[in-house]
């Protein structure tokens, strides 16, 4: 874990980017960070689902660096086109 400017703990994962359902892979890791069962947490944004999806199954050109940023069960969560995450608790 790395420390923010601000002292919180940031966590970061590695995600397949091959993965059928790349957001699956992301409430799956916020399961584990918060201790909890995926069945517990409550249902990612189709909105956001379908970014991520896009962003590993069409990926832009590498030098284009996408990210997608949103918040989610407490975590401020950035995923990077390679698959690279980190979540950072908010609240």
């Amino acid at each position: 874990m790395a420390e923010a400017p601000d002292g919180d703990r940031i966590v970061h994962r590695e995600f397949d980017t091959d993965r059928d359902d790349p957001a699956i892979a992301v409430a799956e890791a916020v399961a584990d960070l918060r201790g909890a069962d995926t069945s517990d947490l409550s249902t990612m944004y189709d909105q956001v689902d379908h970014m991520i999806d896009h962003l590993f199954s069409t990926p832009p050109a590498r030098d284009a660096q996408v990210q997608v940023e949103f918040t989610f069960e407490g975590y401020r969560i950035t995923v990077d086109q390679d698959g690279s995450a980190r979540f950072l608790a908010v609240g």
